[in-house]
C-alpha cells in the first residue's frame, strides 16, 4: 500500500488525547474530517490506521483527536510521527493541479531544452508553492510555481519546462 504524507504530529495538546499536527496537504478540510482514515507512520513500525474523531485549526496547526484515543497517555508516543493517507483516498485533481509526490523527482528543463536539475522538495511558504531544484555542482534553484515561470508539466515524460525570469538563477 502506497501512503502519502498529509501532516506531522509535533506534540500532544491537553489531556484528552488531542495531537497537534503541522498540515502538509492542500486538502486539510477533507483529510481531517471526522470519519476519515489516516495512517500514523513511525520508524520501524507498521503503519497504524486511525479514524479522525474531530479536528480543528489552532494557531497555524490542526488539533486532531482519534477515535479510541481518549487521553494523553494514549497519544504521547505519536509525537514526531507522519500522518498519511492511502493512495486510493486521493481524489482526482483539476487540470494543472498535481500532488506533491507527482512533482518531486521531475527533471526541470528551460525553454531551450537545457536540463537544469531535478525537483527534490516543495516548499509552501505562502501565496504559491516553491519548487526546490537540485542542480549538479551548483546551489539549489528556487522556482516559484507561477504561470510566468512554470510553462508545462509533463508527467508522462517526467519533465517540467520553465522560463527563468531575471533574478531567479
Amino acid at each position: 500500500m502506497n501512503l502519502y504524507k498529509v501532516g506531522k504530529i509535533v506534540n500532544t495538546h491537553g489531556v484528552r488525547g488531542e495531537v497537534k499536527v503541522i498540515v502538509t496537504t492542500d486538502f486539510a478540510d477533507e483529510r481531517f474530517q471526522p470519519g476519515q482514515t489516516l495512517y500514523i507512520e513511525q520508524a520501524n513500525q507498521a503503519p497504524l490506521a486511525v479514524e479522525v474523531a474531530q479536528a480543528r485549526p489552532h494557531k497555524g496547526t490542526m488539533l486532531v483527536k482519534f477515535v479510541g484515543y481518549d487521553n494523553i497517555n494514549d497519544v504521547q508516543f505519536f509525537r514526531d510521527a507522519k500522518l498519511s493517507v492511502a493512495e486510493d483516498q486521493q481524489g482526482e485533481l483539476e487540470d494543472g493541479q498535481y500532488y506533491y509526490h507527482q512533482i518531486i523527482g521531475l527533471t526541470v528543463v528551460d525553454e531551450d531544452g537545457q536540463t537544469l536539475g531535478k525537483i527534490k522538495e516543495i516548499l509552501a511558504p505562502g501565496a504559491n508553492d516553491v519548487w526546490v531544484v537540485q542542480r549538479p555542482g551548483q546551489r539549489d534553484l528556487l522556482l516559484p510555481v507561477i504561470d510566468d515561470v512554470v510553462k508545462t508539466v509533463d508527467l508522462e515524460a517526467g519533465t517540467v519546462t520553465v522560463e527563468l525570469l531575471e533574478g531567479l538563477d
